[in-house]
């Protein structure tokens, strides 16, 4: 855009427009890219056709919700002062349960009931490590089990108990699941070296309130409502990897550049996957060009916002300046990600 980059006397120029102008014009074709998305990602949702209510349908014996009284047709709505619209509402409550009783306030009858629950705790093993369809691993949480025995990103593990995994992920899984099993001894390739590590694996506590929903009629009414929803919650989730991101819960290996998509995109299973995932790309790239980074139109808009205070334009040596290094530090920054991306893949 004329006088974007450059000095220009043409009173039309991106230069000569006044800063809230000039700003707008920085934020457009971000806005553009999120709201392609969220269209694209409601009507992905909204024409489904599957979707999982509040509603009980039926209880499971020996677990909380049945032996505090919850019956069938019970709409739950909700869950220690958090609202329940659908099952993935409550599944998300109770991810983050630690044991203690919850409040659980139903409708039954056009009656509203609370119950006071103690969820029922189940134990299940975890390693903190993450893989691909071919045993190498893709990801290691901070912490744990896996990563205080030396496990690392990229390891493939070529045996499992002395076993061949001959590539399959499913052998991991299946001895994984053994009960009673206690100490695991994983032969690793890593490059050009194969070692030995042996580590148990932990056991985590997930609590349930041993209730199965029913799914909801596929009405007009319930598509549009399901679909904004869900829609919600995608844009929620958005934001929450950015928080993780620079946190420091989500480190910068595990990002993903134009390799990883390519990949990603070859691996889609139909249709409507590949423009589920184009969503995702779509807001991603809005939202990732609203950061207040030089070379990004957030790092624009930062110096514009800077310009308005101070009433008066940086020096344009100092802006292509600053331009120049948030350009610098994002090139390092896509060489570094698709580095990455190259090593996962092959």
């Amino acid at each position: 855009m004329e006088g974007e980059d450059e000095i220009s006397e043409d009173d039309r120029a991106f230069s000569k427009a006044s800063i809230p102008k000039r700003i707008a014009i920085c934020v457009a074709g971000a806005i553009v890219n999120i709201i392609f998305a969220v269209v694209v990602y409601f009507i992905v949702i909204a024409t489904s056709g599957v979707y999982i209510s509040n509603v009980v349908d039926t209880t499971i014996s020996g677990y909380a919700g049945k032996q505090a009284g919850i019956q069938s047709g019970d709409t739950i709505i909700e869950v220690d002062g958090k609202k329940v619209d659908n099952k993935y509402d409550l599944n998300d409550i109770m991810k983050k349960a630690t044991g203690e009783n919850l409040s659980v306030k139903i409708e039954r009858d056009r009656e509203i009931l609370e119950f006071d629950i103690k969820p029922t705790e189940v134990k299940s093993k975890v390693t903190g490590m993450y893989l691909d369809d071919k045993c190498q691993v893709i990801m290691v949480d901070k912490g744990s089990v896996s990563e205080k025995q030396g496990i690392k990103k990229n390891d493939v593990i070529k045996k499992i108990n002395h076993e061949e995994t001959n590539g399959d992920t499913n052998k991991i899984i299946e001895i994984l699941k053994q009960e009673g099993i206690g100490s695991i001894v994983l032969t690793i390739q890593r490059g050009n070296e194969e070692i030995n590590i042996e580590f148990t694996p932990e056991y985590i506590s997930n609590y349930y309130l041993g209730v199965n929903m029913k799914m909801a009629p596929d009405t007009f009414f319930n598509r549009c409502y399901y679909g904004g929803m869900e829609t919600k919650k995608f844009l929620f989730s958005i934001a929450d990897n950015l928080k993780q991101l620079f946190t420091g819960h989500v480190g910068i290996d595990q990002m993903t550049g134009p390799i990883g998509i390519g990949e990603m995109i070859l691996k889609t299973n139909g249709f409507r996957e590949f423009i589920h995932l184009m969503a995702l790309i779509s807001i991603s790239l809005g939202v990732t060009n609203l950061l207040p980074i030089p070379a990004l139109d957030g790092g624009k808009i930062l110096i514009l916002i800077i310009e308005a205070i101070r009433k008066k334009p940086m020096k344009p040596e100092n802006e292509i300046n600053i331009q120049l290094l948030g350009f610098s530090l994002l090139i390092a920054l896509s060489i570094y990600v698709s580095y990455n991306d190259i090593l996962r893949i092959f």
